[in-house]
């Protein structure tokens, strides 16, 4: 079970963690690896949401946390998809630092031709629950949280979609 602030708890429906190298070609990996979590009761719009807030985080742990740091350096990613939320976790080893300020000396200077520099506030934007701790181990985690409402069971509609018995012959 998951609580959140503010929820009751949540029932984990399916949970998974995966360790990948440092680089930008992981994410193929990454992104291949979160879309077998998927799960019909969550709305499309919803899952694709959460694919970009982990491809951006994801990003950002290569690209900036680890900048510079030996290529087999590991992230860690944990999602755990819940009857109501989508729950993701990314460990870095980089420096930590202020995301609440980070994001709000971004969002007073974003360049719209840039073609980066907005990965952090998309991912507030995007995200119910957005947090960056730093671990006793020595890492930051980047904690996202997307909240949705279920898709009703597509089992449900059977009795819509059979015919009436005088139409059956």
């Amino acid at each position: 079970m998951i609580e959140l602030k503010g929820s009751e708890k949540l029932q984990v429906l399916k949970k998974a963690d995966l360790q990948v190298k440092t680089g930008l070609n992981a994410l193929d990996l990454v992104l291949s690896w979160f879309s077998q979590l998927y799960e019909p009761r969550i709305p499309t719009s919803v899952w694709i949401r959460c694919q970009l807030i982990l491809a951006e985080g994801f990003t950002n742990a290569v690209r900036h946390a680890h900048q510079g740091q030996p290529p087999d350096l590991p992230v860690d990613i944990e999602v755990a998809v819940c009857t109501e939320c989508i729950e993701i976790k990314i460990w870095d080893s980089g420096a930590t630092f202020d995301l609440e300020q980070k994001i709000k000396e971004m969002s007073k200077k974003i360049d719209p031709e840039s073609s980066g520099g907005r990965g952090l506030k998309l991912m507030k934007d995007i995200t119910d629950s957005l947090s960056y701790t730093r671990t006793a181990q020595a890492r930051n985690c980047l904690s996202m949280v997307k909240n949705y409402t279920p898709v009703p069971n597509t089992e449900d509609e059977d009795d819509i979609l059979q015919l009436p018995e005088e139409l059956c012959g």
